[in-house]
């Protein structure tokens, strides 16, 4: 059983004053429009996964491994993914920029 946990003690503290003076961007349900806090974080994170995957196909373009058609099709897919971003966007007032995440001292997501 611990009696005295001093170290534990100054961990939280140090947790506390960090959250204190920290910039990080927090979702915030409690906005104008609750479903916005929610749909940016969901954005942000399909958005990072489609940069993901379009560094993954010019890597697979520049190596030579897909055919003509498999490129076609893939940009279509690309141009309809960025389409149905901008919509979800614009259905949720956002701005492009607003798809980012603040992680503090790592510095933004994207």
């Amino acid at each position: 059983m611990i009696e005295n946990d001093e170290a534990g003690d100054k961990i939280a503290e140090s947790l506390s004053s960090f959250e204190e003076g920290s910039n990080i961007g927090r979702v915030n349900a409690n906005e104008g429009n609750p479903d916005q806090g929610l749909a940016k974080l969901v954005l942000t994170v399909v958005e990072l996964l489609r940069r993901v995957m379009e560094h993954e196909a010019l890597r697979r373009i520049e190596g030579g491994t897909l055919t003509d058609e498999e490129i076609e099709e893939m940009g279509q897919t690309f141009l309809k993914l960025d389409d149905k971003m901008i919509e979800m966007r614009e259905i949720f007032g956002l701005k492009e920029s607003d798809l980012n995440l603040d992680l503090g001292p790592l510095g933004n997501l994207m």
